[in-house]
Parts: structure tokens; C-alpha cells; sequence
């Protein structure tokens, strides 16, 4: 698996341990090196943008990993 492959899992599983009944879809390139990600739950629809050096450094940096958790936290309560 390549490091955004893994780190694009991880994030997934980030989503599912906060809420699993949000949608995710991530798309397949960044655009000036950020990705806008849609998260859906029921009729609510928010976005975030994560950089593409966060996706990657996910797996390995706990830092990383808690910044990316507080976003998502924070966006799904938005929901």
C-alpha cells in the first residue's frame, strides 16, 4: 500500500471512530496540494479541506493525527 493509500485509510477510519454514520468522499487528486472533502450525514453537508502532506504524514505523525481528529470532531458536530 502506498503512503496515501494508507494514509487516505486511515482517515476513513478517523471518520468511522467518530461518527460512522457519516458519508466520506475524499477526491482522487488535490487541488494546490489540498483536498476538499465532503462529509455527509442524513440531509447535512459540510466540507473541510486537509492538506495532502496531513493525509500522508497521518499513519506516522500523532501530531498530524490529532489536528486531523480535531477538524473532523469539529465539523461533524457542525452536522
Amino acid at each position: 500500500m502506498d503512503e496515501w493509500s494508507e494514509g487516505k485509510q486511515n482517515f476513513l477510519e478517523l471518520v468511522k471512530n467518530c461518527d460512522a454514520a457519516v458519508e466520506v468522499v475524499i477526491p482522487t487528486k488535490p487541488t494546490n496540494s489540498m483536498f476538499l472533502i465532503s462529509l455527509t450525514k442524513g440531509p447535512s453537508r459540510k466540507f473541510i479541506t486537509v492538506s495532502e502532506d496531513d493525509i500522508i504524514d497521518l499513519p506516522d505523525e500523532a501530531g498530524i493525527r490529532a489536528k486531523v481528529t480535531k477538524t473532523l470532531q469539529d465539523a461533524i458536530i457542525a452536522l
